[in-house]
């Protein structure tokens, strides 16, 4: 018997939220964030 043999047969949860997150809005919250406001620009004008 494995430790999941409980669970392991249950339904898959569905919500019950009539709407998904569009895929935008899913992109948003995974995508990374600048610490350093201003370092990037900075940066490309030093090396232009």
């Amino acid at each position: 018997m494995s430790k999941y043999d409980d669970i392991i047969n249950l339904p898959h949860h569905v919500s019950n939220i009539p709407h998904r997150m569009s895929i935008h809005d899913r992109a948003a919250q995974f995508s990374p964030f600048s610490a350093l406001t201003g370092y990037e620009d900075r940066f490309l004008k030093r090396d232009a």
